[in-house]
């Protein structure tokens, strides 16, 4: 049920009234008791979604934070090792296997086969 904000034009008071939607706006003022009541048109409140299925960084506790700022800390110190690159010099070349077969393009084989 919300609360919604009056002002009286008559006295000038100003209060809040907590009442249900479907309740018509009250007339009279509980100051002066006049029918000089209006509703006024408020910003409402704002909406705060908590529980899980929202974003995970939302309502986290102050050890998340301290945990979190830790750990970017010590990942910014540390600085990975560049991957090492085997090359080889273009004289030489990579060994081959013997059980390899040389292929022919006509998806035959090359090497005699013993029947």
């Amino acid at each position: 049920m919300p609360t919604y904000d009056y002002e009286c034009d008559a006295c000038g008071h100003h209060f809040e009234l907590f009442q249900s939607m479907k309740d018509l706006p009250i007339k009279k003022c509980p100051a002066c008791k006049k029918s000089k009541a209006r509703r006024l048109i408020g910003a409402g409140a704002g909406i705060i979604f908590k529980g899980s299925g929202f974003y995970c960084t939302d309502y986290r506790s102050s050890t998340y934070s301290d945990a979190a700022k830790k750990d970017t800390a010590a990942g910014s110190t540390t600085t990975a090792a560049p991957a090492k690159s085997e090359t080889k010099p273009a004289g030489e070349a990579a060994p081959s296997s013997s059980s390899e077969t040389k292929s022919s393009g006509n998806g035959k084989s090359d090497k005699s086969s013993k029947k």
